[in-house]
């Protein structure tokens, strides 16, 4: 009896993973999760103390401009400035409901029905249903571990048609951990210049970064795309913020106008208790986030290795956000304490059964026989958890 359009949407995987395993957690059971993609870290101090403020201010009691508070579209012009190298005006920024909510506003923004859009995969679990949402087509490039899961110049060329408008772009990427090189970025920027293809860069995970890579923004390595290009941001795993729900679109005045207007219906303001909060955010230090980045990078480089050591995984190091993906084929069809799995959602509940550990199968992300585990969650938690499947798989 619903719409077609909801009716189509496909659940999150990487949620229901996380209900289940709180499901059986509520039964007793000692679940390790490796799914959720959020830190484990409580949101900085001073950031709760400006929310705190916030919520004892009248002012903050009534409706505010849909398009955000004016002090944090400028703070995030001048972040956006400092952390990507681009420089916008205040007015080209609009605060979101979080980042999904960035995501479906500029998808909203620039496709009409039938207008196709570049996805390589693996991909976040929303952004196909953002864009089919939203009248566009999913036009998913499949990589491998072979190639780190980057989509070259090659394969984009390949599927580019009369009707292509977007290309969807993210560097550090959910869920491979994979971050593009300086040079890749500008090759694949240069591509979209030429052909005239809007990109949707989602810069989420900007300041999770481990080892030699190094985070780029593409206006920034390509300046003439600035006007065919949206930056999506926010909050939530910079500063342990996921449940705050700030994000933020930057781009070209005239879609930035539209998107804004489209929200004025959609929800009018986001919270203003939580926009202070990310004001607090985005125009203070950065110390307690380089502090959450050594213990990713510590937790990264343990699961790394510990993965590759279960017979029948391999793994590539991440180079950002903070998820390993490996490659579980060697697992599939194989004999798991009289059990076995004939793809990774089978294997995926088969370890959350026998062992109490969940991770999300690559399925979830366009990706068969691989799998994202998380390391947003305790060293010791990620070694027992790690240690239950290496068991199992013995």
């Amino acid at each position: 009896r619903t719409s077609q359009r909801l009716a189509s949407i496909a659940p999150s995987a990487t949620l229901a993973v996380d209900v289940k395993a709180k499901a059986l957690r509520a039964e007793g059971a000692d679940v390790i999760g490796f799914g959720a993609g959020e830190p484990d870290f409580p949101t900085p101090d001073h950031i709760v103390e400006a929310a705190v403020a916030a919520c004892r201010d009248p002012k903050n009691h009534r409706y505010t401009p849909a398009p955000g508070l004016p002090e944090l579209r400028s703070a995030i012009a001048d972040k956006t400035l400092r952390d990507s190298g681009v420089q916008v005006e205040a007015s080209q920024v609009l605060v979101t409901n979080g980042g999904k909510h960035a995501v479906y506003t500029a998808f909203a923004a620039l496709c009409d029905p039938g207008d196709e859009v570049i996805c390589p995969a693996p991909y976040w679990t929303t952004y196909p249903e953002a864009i089919t949402l939203a009248g566009g087509v999913p036009v998913v490039v499949d990589t491998d571990d072979s190639t780190n899961f980057k989509v070259s110049v090659d394969q984009l060329e390949a599927v580019r048609t009369d009707r292509t408008k977007v290309l969807l772009f993210v560097s550090p990427d959910n869920p491979s951990g994979a971050v593009y090189s300086p040079a890749e970025i500008t090759a694949i920027g240069t591509w979209a210049l030429e052909h005239d293809i809007w990109v949707i860069t989602d810069e989420i995970y900007e300041h999770l970064i481990y080892g030699d890579a190094v985070f780029a923004s593409m206006p920034a390595l390509v300046p003439d795309l600035a006007g065919q290009c949206i930056i999506v941001n926010g909050v939530a795993k910079t500063y342990a913020m996921t449940g705050w729900r700030v994000g933020w679109m930057v781009g070209p005045n005239d879609v930035i106008s539209a998107a804004a207007n489209f929200q004025s219906h959609a929800t009018s303001n986001v919270s203003n208790v939580a926009q202070r909060a990310a004001l607090a955010a985005v125009a203070g230090p950065l110390d307690e986030v380089y502090a959450m980045r050594t213990a990713f990078e510590r937790r990264g480089t343990a699961m790394h290795a510990m993965l590759n050591d279960i017979p029948g995984v391999t793994c590539g190091a991440p180079e950002g956000a903070f998820y390993c993906f490996p490659n579980i084929s060697g697992l599939l069809g194989v004999d798991l304490g009289g059990h076995r799995a004939a793809n990774g959602l089978e294997l995926a509940d088969l370890i959350l059964t026998e062992a109490n550990v969940a991770f999300v199968p690559g399925e979830a992300f366009g990706a068969p026989g691989y799998a994202r585990f998380s390391f947003a969650l305790g060293d010791d938690d990620i070694a027992t958890g790690l240690g239950r499947i290496a068991d199992l798989v013995s």
